[in-house]
């Protein structure tokens, strides 16, 4: 004799049960592999900025040696990048502030055997309500500039600069309080520090690691970049190509759109940035004031299609 069948209410109860166990079993599966895999990301990772730092030592920094820490400050950041997918946001952001401080340091050993140099701005030309003699130089905020700057605009109001490639190739440039301007870098900055910077708009070049943003507001900005930090910057709209993930602090009202300046040897410029133009997280972005999961923070969005510049002269 045949036991009776189970009333459909229960098979379905029983179904849902055990999908529900499956579903525990895959989460602690895959929440098994991410926490190796953060593991060997740590023990990696440490193991080669302990190298790196020990290259940049004093009494070290001969050139061969700074050579050697940047191609591995280089991979490490790639290593960083390829990473980002499993790394939980403290992780992420304490690693981001390690290559920061190696490339200030690296900056510091270039520093130590190039002398100083002075740097002509080619002016293309300026805006026609432009006053007749150049405003004075603002008074440099209470921040300090970053340490690594090695070629700089500062102090400019109404102005439209342009930067060739002798002037920013594997340079960290810094631009500083800066008004209703518009510069352009052509080529391949290290870095690109950009701060109290107001009504602007800035082109630039393939960055070979990070892009530092802070004290902006109504401005306009595009480059490729590693990585992109933006710190109290508001009202901006950034059209970005990164292969990591752009982090916002204490902004608001911040707008992206995929990368799409161009000008003749971008092509070059990506080849000796070293980024992966397979790669862009362009969208993907973790706001440090946002803790709410699963809900998209209100402090940044997505700029249309219909209101993005797609002719940028």
């Amino acid at each position: 004799m045949e036991a009776p069948a189970l009333p459909e209410w229960l098979q379905r109860r029983d179904e849902e049960r055990r999908q529900q166990v499956e579903r525990r079993q895959q989460e602690k599966r895959e929440q098994a592999v991410a926490e190796e895999q953060s593991d060997f990301f740590q023990s990696a990772f440490q193991a080669e900025r302990a190298a790196i730092e020990q290259l940049l030592a004093p009494p070290g920094g001969a050139p061969a040696a700074l050579e050697e820490a940047a191609l591995r400050l280089q991979q490490l950041q790639k290593f960083l990048s390829d990473s980002v997918r499993f790394l939980p946001p403290y992780d992420l952001r304490q690693a981001q502030e390690a290559l920061q401080r190696l490339q200030a340091a690296l900056g510091d050993g270039r520093e130590r055997l190039r002398p100083k140099k002075k740097f002509a701005f080619t002016c293309r030309k300026k805006e026609a309500s432009a006053p007749a003699e150049p405003s004075a130089p603002r008074a440099p905020a209470a921040l300090p500039p970053p340490p690594a700057a090695e070629s700089g605009i500062s102090g400019l109001e109404c102005e439209t600069l342009v930067k060739g490639a002798d002037e920013v190739q594997g340079r960290d440039v810094l631009l500083s309080h800066l008004r209703n301007c518009t510069v352009k870098l052509l080529g391949s900055p290290s870095t690109l520090h950009v701060r109290h910077v107001r009504d602007s708009r800035v082109l630039c070049g393939p960055v070979a690691t990070s892009v530092l943003v802070d004290e902006c507001a109504g401005c306009v900005f595009a480059f490729p970049c590693q990585q992109l930090r933006t710190h109290r910057t508001r009202d901006t709209k950034v059209y970005l190509q990164v292969t990591s993930r752009a982090i916002l602090e204490d902004c608001s009202g911040v707008q992206f759109a995929p990368f799409s300046w161009s000008y003749e040897g971008l092509d070059r410029d990506f080849e000796i940035s070293g980024l992966d133009r397979s790669k862009n997280n362009w969208s993907h972005v973790d706001d440090f004031n946002w803790l709410v999961r699963d809900v998209k923070s209100p402090n940044w969005s997505i700029i249309p299609e219909k209101d993005r510049i797609t002719h940028w002269d």
